[in-house]
């Protein structure tokens, strides 16, 4: 207890220090709170930069549990405005690296063996050293193959534990005092974030997300996912192939190579649609430090990720409704848009139609004036939902891990190929996907697919309606003098309730039977006119 109001005065230290004690005025605080903000010695000194390089600030000299929390609120446009976001961009987790002793004796109690049994040319200075895990090479010692050994930090989660109770607990305490709070849902927020910040945590979540990554490319080689060694990995340790490629903003090195810049940029668009509309498993952490170029083939070069920690997948509603928006932005459908943002409640519903829509075209029309090659498409729904933060957007954390890697995939293309035409390549993929999916042949065959739990829900329709019925009965002691009207009602419930079951059995019996099985397809094939 003492040790976490220690920490609470530290935290509060350091937001009176990056002077947002104008920011915490906002909120009713109890007498002491508000007595250390008066006798603080930081007001005397002036606030430099606006609030939102303020709060960056403050959130670097917190430590890496805050860092990533800013990194979070970061992709987070229906939650702070455009300005706050862009600062907390640019927030660094970079950490000295902990004792190669330490590292070792994890090692080694992790995988229940010596490091020389196990490895061959351990190097014991860290390739990369974040706020999590740092990682080492080496290599198989039973077959020489190069390997990628990450470790979680020891301690690391105590220290995560304690500083998500005291982040929930500023959260509780400020939606109590604060309607802002209260609008933003910060303990929803935090508690976000503990559940993304504790799956880094896990090695075998990463492992695991790798495996399916490699799965869904198997037959595609725009992307190469390193092997993961299964039976080397533990909750604090990941064992995976030391991948091979150039860092995807070395520009000059590919130039030398020769390499297609332009196609390569086309590439990580195409590899971002397929992650999100035909796997619905998308890399979630697609930044320049994660990603590399396979340039042993210039003319056709693939990609290398990393750091599969963080992934994103979306519900069919979303993935329908993101694939319409991207189409009616495209269009410059902003009626569609607004529409869209009011049916799937990502905004209130009681929004006005007119409104939102004119809000939005506002936002976008300006972009829109400029050459097609100089549009961002992912700043463009930056935009959009910046501007209908106003309407009470709130979009699940998915569409904004979503909405994060379009801005990263889109921004590594048009640093590639700064004429990179992200419209040209989403437009007819969308529109295609869309057409395919939702088709009558596509919806047939899901009526068949489910056809038996229709069935299960017809046959108990009677059920339904006799349990209506003796609902019903029990108001004739209340309403005796109605007693002929629901004695007429519950024959009518009876009677539709039954016909409503016959009806239904009926049409999926039809459906089953004249939609032709996979044999009449095969004897019936007509050559496509392609």
């Amino acid at each position: 207890m003492l040790r976490d109001s220690f920490r609470l005065l530290v935290i509060l230290n350091t937001l009176l220090k990056a002077r947002l004690d104008k920011e915490l005025s906002a909120f009713e605080k109890p007498k002491i709170i508000s007595l250390l903000l008066l006798i603080s010695p930081w007001r005397l000194y002036s606030s430099k930069g606006d609030s939102g390089e303020r709060l960056r600030k403050a959130l670097e000299d917190l430590g890496p549990i805050f860092i990533k929390f800013g990194q979070l609120l970061s992709t987070r446009p229906d939650v702070l405005p455009t300005e706050i976001t862009s600062s907390l961009k640019t927030l660094q987790d970079d950490l000295p690296h902990f004792s190669e002793t330490e590292a070792l004796a994890l090692i080694e109690k992790e995988l229940g063996s010596s490091i020389d049994i196990l490895f061959e040319d351990f190097d014991l200075t860290p390739i990369a050293a974040a706020s999590i895990a740092q990682v080492y090479s080496a290599k198989l010692k039973e077959n020489q193959e190069p390997v990628a050994i990450k470790i979680v930090r020891p301690g690391i989660k105590k220290k995560i534990e304690r500083d998500i109770s005291l982040m929930k607990r500023i959260a509780t305490f400020a939606e109590k005092r604060s309607e802002d709070a209260r609008r933003l849902q910060m303990l929803r927020l935090v508690e976000e974030y503990e559940a993304v910040i504790l799956a880094e945590l896990d090695m075998r979540l990463e492992a695991s997300n790798i495996k399916q990554t490699k799965r869904n490319f198997e037959s595609n080689k725009l992307l190469y996912v390193p092997e993961v060694y299964l039976d080397l990995c533990t909750q604090n340790v990941l064992v995976m192939e030391m991948i091979q490629g150039i860092p995807v903003d070395r520009i000059d090195t590919f130039n030398e190579l020769g390499v297609d810049l332009k196609l390569v940029a086309e590439r990580g668009v195409e590899i971002f649609l397929k992650q999100v509309f035909i796997d619905n498993f998308f890399h979630a952490d697609m930044h320049p430090g994660n990603i590399f170029i396979d340039a042993k083939n210039p003319a056709d070069p693939a990609y290398v990720a990393v750091d599969y920690a963080i992934v994103g997948s979306l519900s069919e509603e979303e993935q329908y409704q993101i694939g319409r928006m991207l189409v009616a932005v495209i269009g410059r459908d902003f009626k569609e848009v607004a529409s869209i943002l009011i049916d799937s409640k990502w905004v209130n519903p009681n929004t006005r139609l007119n409104d939102l829509e004119n809000t939005i075209r506002a936002a976008c029309e300006p972009i829109f004036d400029q050459p097609m090659e100089k549009i961002n498409f992912g700043e463009m729904l930056l935009f959009i939902f910046d501007s209908a933060r106003r309407f009470d957007l709130r979009m699940q954390p998915s569409l904004m891990l979503l909405q994060k890697t379009l801005v990263n995939i889109e921004g590594m293309g048009k640093q590639l190929y700064p004429a990179l035409d992200f419209w040209s390549i989403a437009n007819p993929f969308l529109k295609n996907w869309i057409s395919e999916r939702y088709n009558p042949k596509k919806l047939t065959e899901w009526a068949k697919k489910n056809s038996l739990s229709w069935l299960e829900k017809a046959r108990k329709l009677p059920e339904i309606a006799d349990t209506a019925i003796e609902q019903v009965s029990r108001l004739e002691e209340y309403q005796v003098a109605n007693e002929t009207r629901h004695k007429e009602l519950m024959d009518k419930l009876y009677v539709q309730g039954r016909f409503n079951g016959m009806l239904l059995i009926v049409f999926i019996i039809c459906l089953l039977y004249t939609s032709p099985s996979p044999r009449d397809a095969t004897l019936s094939r007509m050559p496509s006119s392609a």
